[in-house]
């Protein structure tokens, strides 16, 4: 069912990790065209072009794209007592990891009379997307707002596509979640058209233009982000879900088995990697997934995942070069289910969230941990990071000189500004000393 890459006996070299890598044939760029088209019609008919993208691609057409106050009540008030028990303990949660990436204020002296002060300021409006296919996500309802929220942000829209199974409404449980947080701009649109009209506005409805778009979606979702990018603010292209673990013979394979199905419940190409440095758990593993699969809900969409060229049993020497191997995947979730998950945490480079031990599965960070769960997906962990109350900050240096401290550095800018060839430079600092 899954297929299995030896990587014992050698010593790949960085690039030959990378071509090594496991990865699904998704490919952002060929979803551009038609994400292009969409946003465009967007730009073009506002709300109409929004109805009508609903009818043809959500196979709904909602009574209208805003949603009510009086739907997000009703929502709010049939929500099931367990589910919001459960909503209401993630966002404390959420809430308090967030507030631990709001950086302080700092103000660093210089010299006397010049200081420089670091201060962190929100972005006033943000559009939230949530997205609504193949299964439905309250849980990045929290996500998205909370970090928000925390941050200071005090604009806040959120999109989910509408649903056939509630006569065009946005599901019920995504207005409830967001109805618990005080979100009431709500819009029933989905996919590239709904990115589009985060970015732009739509006048129409009283969609005002974000200054930064965030959330996970589809492939068209992921293209729309980087067609829009520059006009508004993304925080990344996210695509299909991935675990990898890496684990030695300490871990029990049924765990693993059950952690990298949870993952591939998620769609056909969610990618479900064990590194590991032991053939007898890998074979254990395999054994196991092949139970699983058979018998999960979603069995089609796990056989699918894990038979995809993007699930892979790996195989290596040791732990170190299973971190190697690690670090050129860039997991969006990582699980060390090691003897010593501190010493191969030691080796990490690149993850979007890390998962230690038996007792930490993703399924805890997709939900409860308090971490988040919107995180970078296809490799991007080797460069990007998740989703947090600093997604929504910006840094920005506020510069304060005495006349003496500006005077005391005015040679220096003279003799950069004239090596330059921008004497104006100099001459603006030399206009606040006339005649000295």
């Amino acid at each position: 069912m899954i297929q299995t890459i030896d990587l014992r006996g050698t010593r790949p070299t960085p690039a030959e990790l990378l071509a090594a890598v496991p990865r699904a044939l998704t490919d952002v760029a060929s979803a551009s065209d038609i994400a292009a088209d969409l946003i465009a019609d967007v730009r073009a008919r506002g709300e109409a072009a929004l109805l009508d993208q609903a009818e043809r691609l959500d196979r709904v057409r909602p009574a209208q794209v805003r949603v009510p106050a009086a739907h997000i009540s009703e929502a709010l008030a049939g929500l099931d007592p367990q589910v919001r028990t459960a909503v209401e303990e993630t966002i404390t949660r959420v809430r308090r990891a967030s507030a631990a990436q709001v950086p302080p204020r700092v103000t660093t002296v210089i010299a006397e009379g010049a200081e420089i002060t670091q201060r962190w300021q929100p972005v006033a409006r943000v559009g939230l997307y949530v997205p609504g296919g193949k299964a439905v996500y309250p849980s990045s309802v929290v996500m998205n707002v909370v970090p928000a929220q925390v941050a200071g942000v005090t604009s806040i829209a959120l999109a989910s596509p509408p649903q056939s199974d509630f006569d065009g409404r946005v599901h019920p449980t995504i207005l409830a979640v967001a109805g618990l947080l005080g979100v009431e701009e709500i819009y029933a649109m989905g996919g590239a058209g709904a990115i589009g009209a985060f970015a732009y506005g739509v006048p129409g409805i009283g969609l005002d233009p974000v200054q930064l778009v965030t959330g996970p979606g589809n492939v068209y979702v992921a293209a729309a982000k980087r067609l829009v990018r520059g006009q508004t603010g993304i925080d990344a292209e996210a695509g299909p879900t991935d675990i990898l673990v890496i684990a030695d013979d300490a871990a029990d394979p049924r765990l693993i088995a059950a952690d990298l199905v949870s993952q591939a419940e998620h769609d056909e190409l969610a990618a479900a990697v064990l590194v590991t440095d032991s053939p007898a758990l890998a074979d254990a593993v395999a054994a196991r997934l092949a139970e699983l699969a058979a018998s999960t809900a979603h069995s089609a969409r796990v056989t699918a995942a894990l038979g995809g060229r993007q699930s892979a049993l790996v195989l290596v020497d040791d732990l170190s070069a299973a971190a190697a191997f690690s670090n050129a995947f860039g997991p969006e979730h990582l699980e060390i289910q090691t003897s010593d998950p501190d010493a191969v945490l030691g080796l990490i480079e690149n993850a979007g969230a890390i998962f230690l031990g038996p007792h930490s599965p993703v399924s805890l960070g997709d939900y409860a941990a308090g971490s988040n769960h919107v995180l970078p997906t296809g490799g991007q962990a080797r460069f990007a990071s998740g989703l947090g109350a600093y997604t929504f900050l910006r840094p920005q240096q506020v510069v304060r000189y005495s006349r003496e401290a500006l005077q005391a550095v005015s040679g220096h800018i003279r003799a950069l500004s004239d090596a330059e060839a921008l004497p104006a430079h100099g001459d603006a600092v030399a206009a606040r000393f006339p005649g000295e």
